[in-house]
C-alpha cells in the first residue's frame, strides 16, 4: 500500500501563489494516473488535476490556466502548482491515485480576500 504525504498548504492572499507537494513511500513511476482532489468545506471532494504516466494532464475547466500538475518519479513526488489564486480556491487539498485508492492527511490551504 503506498503512503501519501501531502504538504505546502497555508494561509495566503488572493492572487498568490503556492506549490503544494506529494511525497509516496513507494514508487509512483509505474501508477498510470495521479491527481489531486479539494475538498472544500461543506462540500463534496473533487478531482482538480490528473497527470498520467506518459505526461498528459488534465484540468478542472475552471483552473486550467491557474494550476499545473507535475510529478518528479525519482523523487515518487507530485506537485501542484496553484497562481493567481482565489477565495474559492480555499479547501483541504490532496493527492491520490485515479481513481483514488489511498488518501493522506491533506494540506490545508486558505486563500483571503
Amino acid at each position: 500500500q503506498v503512503q501519501l504525504v501531502e504538504s505546502g498548504g497555508g494561509l495566503v492572499q488572493a492572487g498568490g501563489s503556492l506549490r503544494l507537494s506529494c511525497a509516496a513511500s513507494g514508487s509512483i513511476s509505474s501508477i498510470n494516473a495521479m491527481g489531486w482532489y479539494r475538498q472544500a468545506p461543506g462540500k463534496a471532494r473533487e478531482l482538480v488535476a490528473v497527470i498520467r504516466r506518459d505526461g498528459t494532464t488534465t484540468y478542472a475547466d475552471s483552473l486550467k490556466d491557474r494550476f499545473t500538475i507535475s510529478r518528479d518519479n525519482a523523487k515518487n513526488t507530485l506537485y501542484l502548482q496553484m497562481n493567481s489564486l482565489k477565495p474559492e480556491d480555499t479547501a483541504v487539498y490532496y493527492c491520490s491515485t485515479v481513481p483514488a485508492k489511498y488518501w493522506g492527511q491533506g494540506t490545508q490551504v486558505t486563500v483571503s480576500s
